[in-house]
């Protein structure tokens, strides 16, 4: 079944109307007076509804039920990211919206090579933006992850350590599986995977992360690139909370 998302501003009463980018990826699917599609207000609602009307630059649209939407993850994760060259992040934003993922947040490193300036950066986060935008439409997702971009370790450090699972993965740590540190902190309803760039964290940061008050983890013998790391992390989360 065809899947829209809209804002909460547009859903209301028992009709809708899909306008703009939706209208014209209603035509591209050829709906038609009858077919039912199902909209989304992108925070976990799913709204039933059959096309009543086609016209130019619209699609009337009447709402038969709501319901909460039943692919959302019972835990809610967010995946940290230090900034990486090229496209990486891009790859991981799409990857790990497909995965569940609650947000993603990129910070800067010391061992950054990617530092955009505030104007790129604000290009780049409303890319971001649309690529999670696309990929929670395809995955049929009840909501969109949030693309976030933090000013500093110690601010995304910060933040990281609100939630009730909290990791910060490094290379060099031998003896805290993220397995134990799962099970170490279940039950939990909310996680921070803090992964860094491609030449990984420096031995202070990661001291920094511990005196901040996130678990130091191994995600195992093999070096991973920083653009798998965060995706092999939530998909293990995700498999622990049942999700698979």
């Amino acid at each position: 079944m065809p899947r829209f998302f809209v804002s909460g501003d547009e859903i209301g009463g028992s009709f809708m109307v899909l306008t703009g980018e939706n209208a014209a990826h209603a035509k591209v699917l050829r709906l038609k007076n009858g077919d039912e599609v199902t909209v989304c207000d992108g925070k976990g609602t799913d709204y039933r509804c059959t096309v009543s009307d086609v016209s130019a630059g619209q699609i009337s649209l009447v709402v038969h039920a709501a319901a909460p939407a039943r692919s959302e993850a019972a835990v809610r994760c967010s995946v940290y990211m230090a900034f990486a060259k090229a496209d990486k992040f891009e790859h991981v934003i799409q990857k790990a919206t497909e995965l569940g993922a609650d947000e993603l947040v990129c910070f800067p490193s010391a061992r950054c090579v990617s530092r955009p300036d505030e104007k790129s950066l604000a290009k780049k986060l409303e890319r971001w933006q649309k690529i999670a935008a696309s990929a929670a439409e395809q995955s049929r997702r009840g909501m969109i992850p949030q693309v976030i971009a933090l000013p500093s370790y110690r601010a995304a450090l910060a933040r990281a350590a609100q939630a009730e699972l909290a990791v910060c993965f490094y290379e060099n740590e031998e003896r805290l599986t993220f397995r134990a540190a799962i099970e170490k902190a279940s039950p939990f309803h909310t996680a921070s995977l803090l992964t860094g760039p491609e030449g990984g964290f420096e031995p202070e940061e990661v001291a920094q992360a511990a005196q901040a008050g996130l678990s130091i983890c191994t995600l195992g013998s093999r070096i991973l690139r920083c653009e798998t790391a965060p995706l092999c992390a939530l998909s293990a989360l995700m498999y622990a909370a049942g999700e698979f």
